[in-house]
């Protein structure tokens, strides 16, 4: 007969045993995975068992049968526990006698099981019967409890030993729903001495276990489980469907709600497909971008390597050079006698790639300083005039031996900026020194004025122009434009990268334009007054 106390195991049986069912399917090679399956199986056993035996109570022998039929599932519940709980822990290898002699047990308890020394007769409660115990049964109580102690004991340690917050989290879920099943469903053991409780409290166990357990899974990842939500959401909606069979009233609706049960099932499958897909899409873009954080720290290293290195080893080269650059001067002026004018000529040629070895190391120390933040700056009131001057002074010579104007035309009035004079003046001479090595023909034009709260010093060419790409990326470190790889000019690629930097520096801005190859070329930059 059907009421609320029959009702109660059966629904429990099939809610555990979807539960099962999803946590299997969520990872069909987990070894946990089919150890927590092999425990809803047994609890299903035990639920199913007790539905039949209050469904045919009215029937001695057959009530009989199905209390044997619990311990089918119930006398694999500690070894399950037991096995489950080294799994979770980290201790598959360890308690193997235990965990040997724990499922002997099961198995002896199941034998003991089918005879009159373990179960005979009938207890009637005003909810349903229960077989009454005998000696082997009390037997078998001790070796349940302590079977499941050891669950509770591994699972307690490795609580206690965690250190990590989400571990622990799990480890009180994982003890609290099994502590359920145990305490709360081993009150079940009462009926078989004739206790009555007077509503069978026990069962509701199949119901709290799971919920409890899917809880730390969703919320806690537990077991891995990534779409366990879903599945046991589909598996709620195909367990009401499945329920309404049971109270079919006639052949045709009973063929409807079947066929409805078969419909949910199949697309409960199919979202269930969709979001592992979707999940799986997600894992691997979250892996992707795990990757490319821990590939860009590695470069980040490999960088700050780089600039200690080239810090180092530009210092180590200042030193000869700037001793090699005293010598030559020291020959050149007679100090170790008279040289010749083949001599002279070697010692310019000498200094002059000495100079440009010179140039090569500021620059590499001027990058490692930039990038290890050991640019020092002295901002002073100064005229950017006199600055300009001094680096066209400099490099006037050199334009003239390539046949190059330098056009400037400074204003009448001096032009005052709070700035460091050594960085500007840096600028400016690196800007006019690439016009000069850039042009073969034609006039360099150096312009100031103000501008927008601020002055703008400009450096027009009629040189080699460059294109949009150039033009994007000649500020980047180590950059060396398209237009001059097939020159003969030589270059680090640093200098600008330098110069944008400074500039930054001053809260200012700096640019390159060109209408394109062969089209000359105009670099400046801005600085706030």
């Amino acid at each position: 007969m059907f009421d609320i106390y029959t009702i109660l195991p059966l629904t429990c049986a099939i809610f555990v045993a979807f539960f099962g069912v999803f946590v299997l399917l969520n990872d069909e090679k987990s070894r946990m995975h089919h150890l927590l399956f092999g425990f809803c199986m047994s609890m299903m056993f035990w639920m199913f068992g007790t539905f039949m035996m209050f469904y045919t109570r009215g029937n001695y022998y057959e009530a009989i049968f199905w209390d044997r039929f619990v311990y089918a599932g119930v006398v694999f519940m500690p070894p399950f526990m037991h096995h489950f709980s080294l799994v979770f822990t980290g201790r598959i290898g360890k308690q193997k006698f235990l965990l040997t002699m724990n499922y002997v047990l099961a198995f002896a308890a199941l034998i003991a099981s089918r005879t009159p020394y373990f179960l005979d007769d009938l207890y009637h409660y005003s909810w349903g019967v229960h077989t009454q115990a005998r000696i082997l049964h009390t037997v078998f109580l001790g070796y349940f409890f302590l079977g499941t102690g050891i669950f509770f004991y591994n699972v307690f340690s490795y609580f206690k030993k965690a250190k990590d917050k989400i571990i622990r989290l799990q480890s009180i879920y994982v003890f609290i729903s099994f502590a359920v099943v145990i305490f709360v469903g081993g009150s079940a053991y009462l009926f078989a001495y004739g206790v009555d409780t007077k509503f069978p409290f026990a069962y509701l166990s199949g119901l709290v276990f799971p919920v409890m357990l899917f809880y730390s899974v969703s919320r806690h990842h537990l077991l891995g489980a990534k779409t366990i939500a879903t599945e046991v959401l589909v598996g709620l909606t195909e367990f009401m469907v499945v329920m309404q069979i049971f109270f079919s009233r006639d052949v045709l609706e009973l063929t409807i709600r079947m066929f409805f049960a078969l419909v949910v099932a199949a697309i409960g499958i199919l979202l269930i497909k969709s979001v592992r897909r979707e999940v799986a899409r997600r894992e691997e873009v979250t892996g992707l971008a795990k990757s490319l954080e821990q590939a860009n720290l590695r470069l980040q290293e490999i960088d700050r390597q780089k600039t200690e290195f080239m810090s180092i080893a530009s210092h180590q080269l200042r030193t000869p050079l700037s001793i090699l650059k005293g010598f030559i001067e020291l020959i050149k002026d007679g100090a170790y006698g008279k040289p010749t004018v083949k001599m002279n000529e070697a010692l310019d040629q000498m200094d002059e790639s000495n100079e440009h070895l010179v140039k090569l190391v500021d620059e590499f120390l001027d990058v490692t300083r930039i990038e290890q933040g050991r640019t020092k700056y002295d901002f002073v009131q100064c005229d950017l005039k006199e600055l300009i001057d001094g680096a066209v002074k400099e490099l006037r010579g050199r334009a003239g031996g390539k046949k190059l104007k330098l056009v400037w035309c400074p204003p009448p009035e001096p032009v005052s900026v709070n700035c460091d004079q050594e960085k500007i003046h840096h600028i400016i001479f690196n800007f006019i020194d690439n016009a000069i090595k850039y042009s073969e023909h034609g006039r360099i034009t150096i312009c100031l004025r103000h501008c927008d709260g601020g002055v703008a010093i400009k450096v027009k060419d009629c040189g080699i122009g460059f294109n949009k790409v150039d033009e994007a990326n000649f500020f980047q470190k180590f950059y060396r434009g398209e237009n001059v790889k097939n020159s003969n000019v030589t270059g680090t690629g640093l200098g600008l990268y330098v110069c944008n930097k400074f500039v930054q520096a001053h809260h200012g801005r700096v640019w390159a334009k060109s209408a394109g190859l062969g089209k000359g070329s105009e670099f400046g930059f801005w600085i706030p007054l």
